[in-house]
């Protein structure tokens, strides 16, 4: 999905991402960074990438 000029990625979200070792960065792609970066819904894939450094939401 194409990313419109006046959407910004989450800034809290961008920092997680670039907060994340080296090894687990060069794992994700530039559509599983970009569902992350933008609030869309998670590919399975990139949850699996994440899975150690994901908590559940507590509702």
């Amino acid at each position: 999905m194409a990313v419109s000029q006046k959407e910004q990625p989450d800034p809290r979200r961008v920092a997680v991402l670039r907060s994340l070792p080296l090894e687990v960065k060069e794992q994700i792609t530039g559509e599983e960074a970009e569902a992350f970066m933008y609030n869309r819904e998670l590919p399975d894939s990139l949850l699996e990438k994440l899975k150690d450094y994901l908590t559940e939401d507590e509702q």
